[in-house]
């Protein structure tokens, strides 16, 4: 497999970078892109850890050299979120990011699985569809937006409030990757029970964790290093499903499949094609469909904004 990591050169990027390293497959191709120069000593950087995966880097405003003959892209170029900033905040810049690095995906490996890891997902996905329907390449199985980091934080803080091991949680977080459309299913996790109140307070933790991070950092930063486990779970699972192992399931926020809106994530099966099957999410609490409900105009004013941003 070869899979391109897109904004490599930044703290998400780096990370992820390095996860891929350590456990690809071994004969693996890890190409690096960034528009900074430090991309190639990245690479030489990663190079040095004994690891049967092969590590290129590549810097400049050309990215299509990283690009060539790769089977998943992720990307994760773009600006990070301050102190007092929403995700929102962030699209006048990200989103002509996103879609200048998509229209090269278009051109070079139109049949790559493409992981958008660029905030704002919510939209950025939307942009992403729209470049590559223009480019008459859109496949809606092989664009994903990476939505991990909100499970894993939800497994993660499960964990830490019922004091299980983390490793028997599972929880599905369905919606989009922004505050209120983000939400947990904490009604599903097998073996716990919750509060009402407990409920309301973990959902909220869970969407606004991102926030907890870039405060904590004090104006240094978002969220890397988690964010670069969670895409490297996802990217990591993109491979297996291409490898052909039949029971690789992921929360991902995907187009086609839902009937709430046009991009949704909930658990979707991935196979040799990306999107084998988006799967039901199943039965939800009161407190959960209504919180659904109520997320799903701030969810297509997002996706909105991406599809006329490219038109």
């Amino acid at each position: 497999m070869k899979v391109a990591v897109l904004g490599a050169a930044g703290g998400i990027g780096q990370a992820l970078a390095l996860l891929l390293k350590t456990q690809l497959p071994a004969g693996s191709k890890l190409s690096l892109y960034d528009i900074a120069p430090v991309t190639p000593g990245v690479a030489v950087d990663l190079s040095h850890i004994p690891t049967a995966v092969e590590v290129q880097g590549f810097a400049g405003k050309d990215p299509s050299a990283a690009l060539d003959g790769a089977d998943v892209v992720l990307i994760s170029a773009g600006v990070a979120r301050k102190p007092g900033m929403d995700r929102s905040d962030l699209f006048n810049i990200n989103a002509g990011i996103v879609k200048n690095l998509v229209e090269q995906c278009a051109a070079t490996c139109p049949k790559a699985l493409i992981g958008i890891i660029t905030n704002p997902v919510n939209t950025t996905v939307a942009i992403a569809a729209e470049v590559l329907k223009k480019a008459g390449v859109y496949d809606k199985n092989r664009l994903f937006g990476v939505t991990t980091l909100d499970v894993i934080r939800s497994e993660t803080f499960v964990a830490e409030a019922k004091g299980l091991n983390v490793a028997d949680v599972k929880v599905n977080v369905i919606g989009g990757h922004s505050g209120v459309t983000i939400l947990p299913l904490l009604s599903q996790v097998e073996g716990v029970n919750f509060t009402d109140e407990e409920v309301a307070a973990l959902t909220t933790r869970i969407q606004n964790a991102g926030t907890e991070v870039v405060e904590a950092k004090a104006g240094g930063g978002s969220a890397t290093l988690s964010m670069g486990q969670a895409a490297c779970r996802f990217g990591l699972s993109l491979v297996r499903g291409l490898q052909g192992d039949a029971n690789v399931v992921e929360c991902a926020y995907v187009d086609g499949g839902s009937e709430h809106a046009e991009f949704f994530a909930q658990p979707i099966l991935l196979g040799k094609n990306g999107v084998e099957e988006v799967l039901a999410y199943g039965d939800v609490s009161a407190f959960e469909a209504n919180a659904r409900d109520e997320m799903l105009a701030t969810l297509k004013a997002d996706i909105e904004l991406g599809i006329n941003f490219v038109k």
